[in-house]
């Protein structure tokens, strides 16, 4: 019989942040798009708790199941990873995102009279605040709800692996950033998931969309550097691209 080969351990790593990615704009931003009305503000952020909790028990084992560009930023400078596999997973996560926009808008462009042209489901300030928080308060609330985000993530996970119950604090940290980021600015704390939506919606969503970019990753850099201090490693950090590819996992991420 012919022995089948595995995917190689990097392919199975960007895959998964793909795949996740784009689960995560489809069925969490679709929460907004598609049930907005229906479910309101807290459901739409059980959508996206519910959502991240699912895929870092589906995919943490393969890839720490990042989903999140901010996430990678903050495993990269604490040393989980290299800037290798972060490129990867940036790439791997804009694409799952801009896939999974133009999956949600082939499905909301068959809804009758839904609007999408500069709202499906993306982020905003001013006039496209439900409260008008201007400019600095967006920036400041995408800082520091990134950071809660993140810090959670870093605190939380194995180097190696998001295992046990790990996917738990994740998944209500992101609820709960949505609870209260969903009146500010749509809540972002994603910069694909930002990205994605926003290709689709045009207009003032993509003028708007540099903020949802460059703020999260601030929160993300910033939960890195306190982190190291709240929680200082114990002993050397093992860098995910060393892991056997025998290993079971491949994911970043050690609790310290």
């Amino acid at each position: 019989m012919e022995k089948t080969e595995t995917p190689s351990v990097v392919t199975r790593t960007v895959v998964s942040e793909f795949l996740g990615t784009l689960l995560l704009v489809f069925f969490a931003v679709g929460s907004a798009v598609l049930a907005g009305e229906y479910i309101g503000t807290f459901g739409i952020a059980l959508a996206f708790g519910f959502t991240m909790v699912a895929l870092a028990y589906a995919l943490g084992p393969i890839s720490g199941s990042h989903v999140n560009p901010a996430v990678t930023l903050g495993m990269l400078l604490s040393r989980r990873i290299t800037l290798r596999t972060a490129v990867e997973y940036w790439i791997a996560q804009i694409l799952g995102a801009v896939v999974g926009a133009a999956l949600l808008f082939l499905v909301a462009k068959q809804v009758p009279g839904l609007q999408t042209h500069g709202a499906f489901g993306t982020n905003g300030w001013g006039d496209r605040s439900a409260v008008h928080l201007n400019l600095g308060g967006a920036f400041v609330a995408e800082i520091v709800m990134t950071f809660l985000f993140v810090f959670v993530v870093l605190a939380v996970t194995h180097r190696v692996a998001v295992i046990g119950f790990d996917g738990l604090p994740i998944g209500l940290a992101l609820a709960t950033v949505h609870l209260i980021g969903i009146p500010l600015d749509g809540t972002s704390v994603n910069p694909a998931r930002s990205i994605g939506p926003a290709l689709f919606a045009g207009g003032a969503a993509i003028t708007q969309l540099w903020l949802f970019i460059v703020a999260p990753l601030i929160g993300g850099a910033i939960a890195a550097v306190v982190h190291q201090v709240t929680h200082p490693p114990q002993e050397p950090v093992l860098v995910a691209d060393q892991v056997s590819p025998r290993e079971p996992t491949a994911g970043p991420g050690e609790r310290v």
